[in-house]
This record gives C-alpha cells, structure tokens and sequence, in this order.
C-alpha cells in the first residue's frame, strides 16, 4: 500500500473554550486548508463571544512534554503560535523549538482578546522579543501590537512600513495588519527579504460589515502556517491566507452566536445552507 504523506501542522496556543480563536480555530483553519492539525495548549481560556472570564497556565514543563510529544514521534511542516501568556511558557517554547530544528514559524504575538481583556502579561513582552521573533519565519501584529513590540505609534501607512522594518531587525518576515485603522479599506504591509534587500508589498483589503471577527487574527496566522506547510512562499501563503480569511469574514457575517463578536465561519467552503 503507499504511503500517503499529511502536511502536518501544529498550533502552540490557549484553549478559547467557545471554539471561535485559540487552538480551536488553528485546528479549524489547518483542517479546512488541508493540513493535519496537531495542538500544544498553554492555556485553558473561560470564554465566550462577550469576554474571557477566567484563565489557566499550563506549566511550563508540560507545554515542553507537549511539544516533545508531538515532534519526536509526528514531527511538522509549520507551527504557528498564538498565545503565551508568561515569560516561562515563551522561553521553554523557544528552546523547545530550537532543539526540535523548527523551520517554518508564523508567531502571531497575541495580547488582547476581541473582548479587550489582557492575554499577556508586561513581563512577557520582552522575552517575546527576545526569545521567539528572531526564530519566527513571519510575525502577524495588528496595529496595538506592532506599537507595543516597537515603541512606535503608528497613525499611518508610513508609519506600519517603519515599524515593520523595525520588528524586521529582529529576523522574520512582518505582516503588520491594518484592520484597526477606520475607513473601508483594510490594507496589510508585509516586509520581506528578497535577494538580500528588504522589499515592501502591500496587500489590499476590504473592510467586511460583520460583527463576527472573534478569532481573525488566530485564523489568519494558521492558514498562513497552512499555506508554509504546503512549501508555499511566504507571499504566496500571506496572499492564500488574507484570501481565506477575508471569504471566511464574509459567510459568518449572516451568523448570530452569542450575544458579543461571534466567530467567522471557517469552513464555508464544505457547509452548504
């Protein structure tokens, strides 16, 4: 019998019990992209549309059990990671992937929940800096996050090419996100290396009326590790990504779950009405 082969992908995150970000929405976007899902949970989240009632750290040394679990036997073509609440869990991340040879890492640094609660403590912020972007293939920042990890305001499209181009002196690639920006479109800037130099592309969007956008920026960051499983570019997958994500935004926005941001819908293309 021959062998089929999986495009094995792994999300390193907490646990959103209402299923609409965390681990339960990488699972869902690596799924619909085609990719075996595989999960390490740093976190279990009391959460709903409306707000994160409560939060569980896992230790330290689990999370590494996890990841030693899964990549000494399975192994993977892409992690993406989500949120990391502690300085601890972000070093034992680090040095677990490091021993492991990861080589595609799409590190969405998350801080806040859609609700605004805090999913990342001050005292993280810097072993972030210091311990997973200069391993991270690509960071996904939206606009608060990029200006916490740089120190810079960004007020415009100048500004989101100058802290790219900051965070970049880390390592990775950066998609800085331009959703939090008002107005119709909703324009991403992504910093790469090509040939040596750095090269700017800006990535159109439209802003989609919907107030189902709990868990966008988990879903974006996993279908962009979908897309690198796949041995896509990284522009190729940050392009497949923002096309999914954008289609998935767009079929949840008829949905009602919940009485907050309900999810968006990630598998439009096999559900039928």
């Amino acid at each position: 019998m021959p062998k089929h082969h999986y495009f094995r992908t792994l999300t390193i995150a907490g646990s959103d019990s209402s299923g609409g970000a965390g681990i339960q929405a990488d699972l869902k976007t690596f799924s619909a992209l085609g990719c075996y899902g595989m999960s390490v949970i740093t976190a279990l989240t009391a959460q709903n549309t409306v707000a994160v009632t409560a939060i569980v750290e896992m230790p330290a040394p689990f999370v590494a059990k996890q990841i030693d679990a899964v990549l000494d036997d399975i192994g993977v073509d892409a992690v993406k990671i989500g949120m990391l609440s502690s300085a601890e869990i972000i070093v034992t991340v680090a040095e677990r992937l490091r021993a492991h040879a990861v080589a595609r890492i799409v590190l969405d640094p998350v801080m806040v929940a859609k609700s605004g609660d805090k999913l990342l403590r001050d005292d993280a912020i810097s072993a972030l800096k210091d311990e997973l972007l200069p391993l991270a293939t690509i960071i996904t920042p939206n606009i608060p996050e990029a200006e916490e990890l740089s120190g810079r305001q960004i007020r415009s499209a100048t500004d989101m090419e100058d802290v790219a181009g900051l965070l970049a002196d880390c390592g990775p690639a950066v998609l800085v996100k331009g959703g939090h920006f008002t107005g119709d479109a909703s324009d991403d800037c992504l910093l790469l290396r090509e040939n040596g130099k750095r090269q700017i592309h800006w990535l159109a969007g439209r802003r989609i009326a919907s107030s189902n956008t709990h868990g966008t920026g988990c879903t974006l960051s996993a279908a962009i590790a979908a897309h690198l499983a796949k041995n896509g570019s990284i522009l190729q997958a940050v392009k497949g990504a923002k096309k999914y994500i954008s289609a998935a935004i767009l079929a949840g926005a008829p949905y009602k779950l919940g009485h907050g941001h309900g999810p968006v819908h990630h598998f439009f293309n096999f559900w039928q009405e």
